[in-house]
C-alpha cells in the first residue's frame, strides 16, 4: 500500500490555485487572449549543433521518425503567432530545463510568458509592478509579504517584509554594480568596450570564476558575471535591472541611444530573480548574427548558450511587429508570497529521488 502524501500543504496549494485564477483575471480585465503552444519542440536546430543542445530532454516519436524535445520556454512558438498578426497573448504552461534539482530548481516547472504588440519593455515593467501589487492584495489581502528564516528545530530566527506597496526600485546594471561595490572603476564599467582588460582585471577582483567558456567571453558577460557577484543577492526590496549587455541578451532589442545595451530587465525580490522580460528583437540579420555568437560560446563550453533556430529566423523574415515579452516562473512566485523555503513545498508532484529498497 502507497504512503504516499502530498509535498505541498493544502493552504499553500489552495493559494497556489488563487495565484493562477487571479493571474488569468488580470490578463482577461486587459483583453490578452490566451494561447496554447506544444510542449514538444520540432527540434528546429541544425544537426551540427544537436550534440551541443543538451539543456532539453529528448524523445523519439516512433510516428514521424524524429526527435523531439521538451520546451523549454514557450518563447519561439508564441512569437511565431505574434508574426501570424494575434496581437496580445499569454500562456500559463509547463517548461522543462535538463538541470540539478535544488532549492529554486525542478526539472518540470510552471512559467507565464506574454506578449504585448506595439509596446516596450517600459511599458512591461510598469504592467509586471501592477500586476504583483494586484496579486498580493487579492491574494494575500496585504501588499508586505513575510518572509522567515528557520533553524534546525523551526524556530523562527529572522524576518524579512517585501513591500510591494511601494515603487519598485529601477536600476540600470552597472548602477547597481557601484551602488554595492562603489569601490569599483566605474570608468571602465560605463565604457567597457575601451577598457576591456580593466574590466577582466575587476572580475577577477570580485571573484568572477572563469571556466573554458571565459575564453570566448566578452566585456558584456564580464560585466553580468560581476553583477552576479556584488549585486544580485544585495537585492532584497522589489526591484528592476535594467540594461543587460547584449551579449547575454540574445533575443532581446538592442537599445537605440547605446548598442552595446539592450531593453531588458529583470525583476528580483530577495536576492532572487522572479521575471525576464524586454523589448523583443526583431530584426532578423541581428538575430542570426546573436544565434552565431550564441553557438561559439555553446561550443566553448557555455550549456546556458542558446542553439541556433533557423525556423525562427523565417519567421523574424516575414515580419514580427514592435513587441514586449516576459516570462515569470510561478513556482517561485508562490514560494515567496507563501513563505515556502523550498519549490517542492509549492509543488503537488516534485521530483524525488527514488525511495532506497
Amino acid at each position: 500500500m502507497s504512503n504516499w502524501q502530498p509535498s505541498a500543504d493544502i493552504p499553500t496549494l489552495q493559494q497556489r490555485a488563487k495565484f493562477l485564477t487571479q493571474i488569468r483575471q488580470f490578463f482577461a480585465k486587459r483583453n490578452v487572449m490566451e494561447v496554447e503552444t506544444p510542449l514538444l519542440s520540432q527540434g528546429t536546430i541544425t544537426d551540427l549543433h544537436l550534440e551541443a543542445f543538451n539543456t532539453d530532454f529528448p524523445h523519439h516519436h516512433s510516428g514521424h521518425n524524429k526527435q523531439l524535445y521538451l520546451q523549454t520556454s514557450p518563447e519561439f512558438a508564441m512569437k511565431r503567432l505574434l508574426a501570424a498578426g494575434s496581437g496580445c497573448i499569454y500562456q500559463i504552461c509547463k517548461a522543462f530545463r535538463n538541470e540539478t534539482a535544488g532549492r529554486y530548481h525542478n526539472p518540470e516547472f510552471t512559467m507565464i510568458e506574454f506578449y504585448q504588440a506595439y509596446a516596450d519593455y517600459h511599458d512591461l515593467m510598469n504592467l509586471t509592478e501592477d500586476m504583483l501589487r494586484t496579486l498580493a492584495e487579492d491574494v494575500m489581502g496585504t501588499s508586505v509579504i513575510r518572509n522567515t528564516v528557520k533553524n534546525a528545530d523551526g524556530e523562527v530566527t529572522e524576518e524579512k517584509f517585501y513591500d510591494f506597496g511601494k515603487p519598485f526600485e529601477r536600476l540600470s546594471m552597472v548602477d547597481a554594480i557601484l551602488k554595492y561595490a562603489p569601490e569599483l572603476d566605474e570608468n571602465a564599467l560605463r565604457n567597457p568596450e575601451e577598457n576591456f582588460d580593466a574590466i577582466k582585471a575587476m572580475a577577477k577582483k570580485v571573484g568572477v570564476k572563469e571556466g573554458d567558456a571565459a575564453k570566448v567571453w566578452g566585456p558584456g558577460k564580464y560585466i553580468c558575471e560581476i553583477f552576479e557577484e556584488v549585486a544580485e543577492h544585495m537585492l532584497d526590496q522589489p526591484t528592476f535591472i535594467t540594461e543587460y549587455p547584449w551579449e547575454v541578451s540574445p533575443l532581446a532589442r538592442r537599445n537605440d541611444e547605446n548598442p552595446f545595451i539592450t531593453d531588458r530587465f529583470e525583476f528580483f525580490v530577495g536576492g532572487r530573480e522572479l521575471a525576464n522580460g524586454f523589448s523583443e528583437l526583431n530584426d532578423a540579420e541581428d538575430q542570426a548574427e546573436r544565434f552565431s555568437k550564441q553557438v561559439e560560446e555553446k561550443d566553448a563550453g557555455d550549456d546556458e548558450a542558446m542553439h541556433f533556430d533557423e525556423d525562427y529566423i523565417r519567421a523574424l523574415e516575414f515580419g514580427l511587429p514592435p513587441t514586449a515579452g516576459e516570462g515569470i516562473g510561478i513556482d517561485r512566485l508562490v514560494m515567496l508570497f507563501t513563505d515556502s523555503p523550498t519549490i517542492k513545498d509549492v509543488i503537488l508532484f516534485p521530483h524525488m529521488r527514488p525511495e532506497s529498497n
